[in-house]
């Protein structure tokens, strides 16, 4: 309960100091490549329900319309230059402050996953139901940032991440999610989001062995 009330605190007071960087994220987007300023996305959320994520559009319109659902990879050509920004200092994800004020999502947890999509290194499409520990990581909220976003590198396998997940759930408490939030806006600050290495060496040197 005192998790929800902080989220929900917080996700609304960000929204309205925010309100003028939706502004201008929204004219970026606009201006060069059209509407539309939002993009909806299935995502799998807490006891395994379906939900629709609000970011803002990163990349080209009706970019997975011929490939389906599948993983942005390092220069990948669907991605805007505004969305380069934007996912580098992970500003895209920024309306989804609406989902965690609805119940949704929370501040910290595991990486809110698409239902389908295909892994980096590999071309065939997996559920994401069928990995080990899906169940698990699938108790709590997805969260906006988590120790698997902050740590395991951007094209390590599905299985990898999820470690850094459970982890999480068997030891959460509000103290780790303060430090994770508190490093998430450092790594907003610096622009590393899409990194392919260490987004923050000190906590990758400490969760290396999980």
């Amino acid at each position: 309960m005192l998790k929800r009330i902080f989220d929900f605190t917080l996700a609304l007071s960000g929204i309205v100091l925010s309100f003028p960087l939706w502004t201008l994220i929204s004219l970026a987007i606009y201006l060069e490549d059209g509407l539309p300023i939002f993009y909806l996305q299935e995502r799998i959320g807490k006891e395994a329900r379906i939900f629709r994520a609000v970011k803002f559009r990163s990349m080209i319109k009706d970019a997975e319309k011929d490939s389906g659902p599948v993983q942005a990879k390092e220069e990948d050509p669907r991605v805007t230059k505004t969305g380069r920004m934007l996912r580098a200092t992970a500003m895209d994800e920024l309306p989804q402050l609406i989902n965690i004020i609805k119940g949704e999502m929370s501040f910290v947890g595991p990486r809110a996953l698409r239902p389908q999509e295909k892994e980096v290194q590999d071309s065939s499409i997996k559920s994401v139901f069928d990995y080990p520990g899906f169940s698990e990581r699938n108790k709590v909220r997805p969260g906006l940032t988590g120790i698997a976003q902050i740590v395991a590198k951007r094209d390590i396998d599905r299985q990898n991440k999820f470690k850094y997940d459970l982890y999480y759930i068997k030891n959460q408490s509000f103290l780790l999610d303060l430090y994770l939030i508190i490093v998430s806006f450092l790594i907003t600050f610096k622009g590393r989001w899409e990194s392919r290495i260490e987004k923050f060496s000190f906590l990758a040197k400490y969760f290396k062995n999980i």
